[in-house]
């Protein structure tokens, strides 16, 4: 998928480092987005052909970076092109509708054979069914814009992309966007160009609803991103993630030291800490809303959006509220997702299950401790591997809990839209699967 980029090349990131060896900078400040942007322009090829084709920050743009605002001039929708782009021959546009068990399935299969593998290939992705559901059917979602491509001779799902729909702050201004997400094409099919079709093609759908704008995430560099990024890894089964190479053994540890280093206790320590429940939605709608526009870019949630993205739903979401004693308020919340990975050519191991951190709001309880006993609760399940980015205020306390830093770095991107400066991570309030 190298040849598009949008959110494929994001990698099952492996733990490179451990807590108690020094790593790069991890304070998420001006000061990184600054070093972030000279090392996109010494990382980016000379050209990159779909993509200078685009609406989007070019390289050559650095040095007059103008106003934050759309790249091209206003369209309307009548000036849209109202036909489908054209496939190769053998192929045809099909949409997923992922209401419907054989379509889910289908989108399923294809994402776990041909998604992303890291640079080994020792880990897959593995997007269950039901999460794919949760990520790709928000409020408002458009079956139109779950798009695949079909072998005409045989009807087999060979490509597919994605868009749902987000009210995006950047800055000072909201504007109504798509994320895009799960653009994926067959490995034996990679040199039809597809995926350039397929970006193309869901542009056009998206901007038929007058959309025009889009974020996206990817793992490579291309033109041009706003944010940098990366993952941490903190390990909650150190014995199996050694086993199956996810992590090392750091030099001068034992297995033994290793499984106590990592330790967590068997219940967590907040007052008040539960489950999140429908009848919180209201209150942890404005909790989060008004945590996040402390932010430079973020998802400008509904309570309709919330209650969706944060009610447990069994290993895809689970959140967790922080109930004052005697008055009801919510105070605090802390959430994960659920995104196992294919442990691949393993003799005894076949499935990585990661947590990956979603949106937390730290209220009356520090983040440090909210994340503590999101670990706990994350290891209780069964979980062998607690995931964060270093944005919103996580690295602040990513290395106090024992997080490593990994090899994975996430690239933010604004479709039709500048930035005027480039955002350190502790200015992205934008999670995105």
């Amino acid at each position: 998928l190298a040849n598009a980029g949008m959110t494929s090349e994001q990698k099952p990131a492996k733990a490179d480092g451990d807590p108690e060896t020094e790593g790069p900078d991890a304070d998420g400040s001006g000061t990184q987005a600054v070093v972030c942007s000279e090392n996109w322009v010494k990382r980016a090829k000379p050209h990159y052909a779909f993509w200078e084709t685009q609406p989007v920050v070019q390289f050559s743009d650095s040095s007059q970076p103008g106003q934050d605002g759309p790249i091209d001039k206003p369209k309307t929708i009548e000036e849209v092109k109202q036909e489908p782009y054209t496939l190769p021959d053998s192929f045809e546009w099909c949409v997923c509708n992922l209401q419907e068990d054989t379509a889910v399935q289908e989108v399923y299969e294809l994402l776990s054979n041909n998604y992303v593998e890291d640079d080994d290939n020792m880990f897959r992705f593995c997007y269950s069914p039901a999460f794919l559901r949760w990520a790709l059917q928000p409020p408002g979602f458009k079956v139109d814009w779950l798009l695949g491509v079909r072998v005409k001779a045989n009807r087999k799902l060979v490509g597919f992309i994605s868009a749902i729909p987000a009210d995006m702050r950047a800055d000072s201004k909201v504007v109504s966007m798509v994320e895009i997400n799960f653009l994926c094409v067959h490995k034996k099919l990679r040199s039809k160009r597809l995926a350039p079709v397929l970006i193309k093609e869901i542009t056009r759908r998206v901007n038929i609803c007058g959309i025009w704008q889009a974020a996206y995430t990817a793992g490579t560099i291309i033109p041009k991103p706003f944010a940098t990024c990366r993952y941490w890894h903190r390990s909650l089964n150190p014995k199996k993630l050694i086993d199956v190479k996810f992590s090392r053994l750091a030099p001068r540890m034992t297995m033994a030291r290793t499984i106590k280093l990592y330790k967590l206790p068997d219940e967590p320590t907040t007052p008040g800490l539960r489950a999140m429940q429908p009848e919180d939605v209201p209150q942890v709608h404005q909790l989060l809303n008004t945590y996040l526009a402390k932010f430079r870019v973020a998802q400008v949630f509904s309570e309709e959006e919330v209650a969706h993205c944060l009610i447990t739903r069994d290993m895809v979401i689970n959140a967790y509220v922080v109930e004052e004693p005697g008055t009801g308020k919510i105070t605090d919340m802390v959430s994960f997702y659920t995104l196992p990975s294919t442990i691949l050519g393993h003799p005894e191991h076949n499935e990585l299950r990661a947590a990956y951190m979603y949106y937390t709001v730290p209220g009356a309880t520090p983040l440090k401790q909210l994340l503590h006993d999101c670990m706990v609760v994350a290891r209780s399940k069964g979980y062998d591997v607690f995931n964060a980015l270093d944005l919103l205020e996580n690295s602040e306390v990513l290395r106090d809990l024992k997080f490593g830093i990994g090899d994975g770095q996430l690239h933010y991107y604004l479709y039709n839209w500048r930035v005027t400066s480039p955002l350190g991570p502790n200015e992205v309030g934008l999670i995105l699967m």
